[in-house]
C-alpha cells in the first residue's frame, strides 16, 4: 500500500511548527519612527506618556457609539512618539507610565495626521517597564500628510 505524499505546504507547516502552536509566527518588533501612513500589522513596545478621554460628540452619534469609551494617548519609544487611539477595554490598560506591547497595530489617518490604533484583530498587553527614554521631540502625529492623486500620462 502506498503512503500519501505531503504537499510542499504541509511539509513546511509541519517543520516550522515542530514544538509550537500551528499558524503562529514570531513577531517582528518595529520602532515608532518607521511607521508610515496606510500600513498595518505592526508590533511595538511603547511607553504611555499621557492619556486623555475623548467623548463622542453630536446628535448623529448612535446610541451604540455613546456606550464606547475612547482615549487619545501619547505613546512612544526611543525613536519617536505618536498618538494612540485606545477604545473600550484598551482605555484601562494604557495608563500614563505604563509600558505596553501593541500587536497587529495599524495606522489610521485623522485630519491629515497619523494615529496608531489596535482593532479587534490586534491586542494591547501591559508588560514589564521598558528601559528606554521616549523621544518626545519626534511626534509623528504632528506631521500633516496630504493625499495626492497621481494620474498616468
Amino acid at each position: 500500500m502506498a503512503t500519501p505524499t505531503k504537499t510542499g505546504k504541509e511539509h513546511q507547516e509541519e517543520s516550522s511548527n515542530a514544538g509550537g502552536k500551528p499558524g503562529l509566527r514570531k513577531p517582528v518588533f518595529t520602532k515608532v519612527d518607521l511607521l508610515k501612513p496606510g500600513t498595518g500589522g505592526h508590533t511595538l513596545t511603547v511607553k504611555v506618556l499621557n492619556s486623555i478621554a475623548v467623548l463622542p460628540k453630536g446628535r448623529s452619534v448612535s446610541h451604540h457609539l455613546r456606550q464606547s469609551r475612547i482615549a487619545e494617548c501619547l505613546i512612544g519609544d526611543d525613536t519617536g512618539s505618536i498618538i494612540f487611539t485606545a477604545r473600550n477595554e484598551q482605555v484601562d490598560l494604557v495608563k500614563p507610565g505604563t509600558t505596553v506591547i501593541l500587536r497587529n497595530a495599524k495606522i489610521d489617518m485623522f485630519k491629515g495626521s497619523m494615529r496608531l490604533a489596535v482593532d479587534k484583530w490586534g491586542r494591547v498587553e501591559v508588560t514589564e517597564p521598558a528601559e528606554f527614554v521616549v523621544k518626545e521631540d519626534n511626534n509623528l502625529s504632528l506631521v500633516e500628510y496630504e493625499l495626492v492623486n497621481v494620474t498616468g500620462e
